[in-house]
């Protein structure tokens, strides 16, 4: 990932509405959310939330697909993943304690001892 699709990607992330879009999308995985069933989980009007949809799908942090008349977005994994692998590899060149507190064990990040 290069630099300039890293900061679209952390643009697109400073962001609550669009934080909590990406972790209700990721929570259901490739299936996703529709349109409307993510305005009712946000609580947030149509227009505000194409706004917002349109930001994650820019930055590469989520997907759409057509189903009928409905329109499905779930998390681009990639994405993702790209973003927090540049952090991690580029900005940090691995180091190993920012790398240590990445660790996921038992439902809580802690640095490993």
């Amino acid at each position: 990932m290069d630099q300039g699709k890293a900061l679209a990607a952390l643009s697109a992330l400073a962001n609550e509405t669009r934080l909590e879009l990406v972790r209700a999308l990721i929570a259901r995985g490739a299936e996703g959310l529709s349109a409307g069933d993510i305005a009712r989980r946000l609580e947030i009007s149509a227009s505000r939330l194409s706004f917002h949809l349109a930001a994650l799908e820019q930055a590469g942090l989520i997907t759409s697909r057509r189903a009928s008349r409905h329109v499905f977005y779930a998390a681009d994994a990639g994405g993702i993943g790209g973003v927090i692998s540049y952090l991690l590899n580029d900005c940090c060149k691995g180091h190993p304690e920012i790398s240590a507190c990445c660790l996921h064990s038992g439902g809580a990040i802690r640095p490993e001892p």
